[in-house]
């Protein structure tokens, strides 16, 4: 048509409701590039929530000698993409006090899915806000505030003691064992104000990562199923998954520089 016509690529474009960019035939990939092309694609593949910058730090990590402009060039011309949501002005954000050490403090937060055959389950997530690490999911159909309290003490037992404890107003983090509990460990208890979940951020987006990774990515028929695939998941969450707060290091390398 645009022969016919005479007309400009864009004007016919425009007719029809199409995008130029639909014309435009996508860039080979030289025969030199198509090993890292398929390294590049299986990475997106397993790890569909990550974008470029961390496929990148996780392509070095594995002795790849790899330029982040050529890896950004091959990732988009592979058509892969990563979803993104849109994220608030920095005018809005209001920064919560940085950890200058592994803990100084520890958040706490619930999560919930359910079984194949309805039936609810939840899981308690600690997190370490210096370094991103969780150091620990529970998972149960129900959790009080003594099996809060158990896995706390598994934690300390393992990492040491922190020096203050960040949650929500849930009353498993406001019952009265769990406050004795942390004043014998003299161990300080924070709440957040109610309705103001970005005064636990850390503990929130990491949430966000376990439930789109994990609980949103399988069909779980049994709690037991749950606890190995959450198993799995922590230790390639602290010891592979790159953190751009970390300068695209992992928990546990972060951890081992500090």
């Amino acid at each position: 048509m645009i022969n016919q016509k005479r007309i400009s690529q864009r004007k016919a474009c425009c007719w029809v409701g199409l995008s130029r960019n639909a014309l435009v035939e996508p860039a080979a990939i030289k025969d030199k590039d198509e090993a890292l092309a398929s390294r590049i694609e299986q990475l997106a593949r397993r790890y569909k929530q990550w974008g470029v910058l961390k496929i990148y730090r996780r392509l070095r990590k594995q002795g790849e000698l790899v330029n982040h402009k050529k890896v950004r060039r091959l990732y988009r011309t592979l058509g892969l993409r990563r979803k993104t949501k849109k994220r608030l002005p920095d005018a809005v954000r209001k920064p919560l006090p940085k950890a200058t050490a592994c803990n100084q403090c520890w958040s706490l937060d619930f999560t919930s899915d359910n079984l194949t055959g309805g039936r609810k389950f939840r899981t308690l997530n600690v997190v370490d806000d210096y370094n991103r690490e969780a150091l620990g999911i529970e998972i149960d159909y129900s959790l009080p505030a003594r099996r809060v309290i158990r896995l706390l003490d598994q934690l300390i037992e393992r990492y040491g003691n922190p020096e203050r404890l960040r949650s929500d107003n849930g009353p498993e983090f406001i019952s009265q064992s769990l406050q004795d509990w942390c004043r014998d460990k003299a161990i300080d208890l924070c709440w957040i104000e109610p309705g103001k979940p970005t005064q636990n951020a850390y503990i929130e987006r990491f949430n966000g990562t376990f439930r789109r990774e994990v609980l949103d990515a399988h069909i779980f028929t049994s709690i037991r199923q749950v606890r190995q695939v959450v198993d799995e998941w922590l230790v390639e969450y602290n010891t592979e998954r790159p953190h751009q707060a970390l300068q695209f290091m992992t928990p546990l390398e972060y951890r081992q520089a500090a």
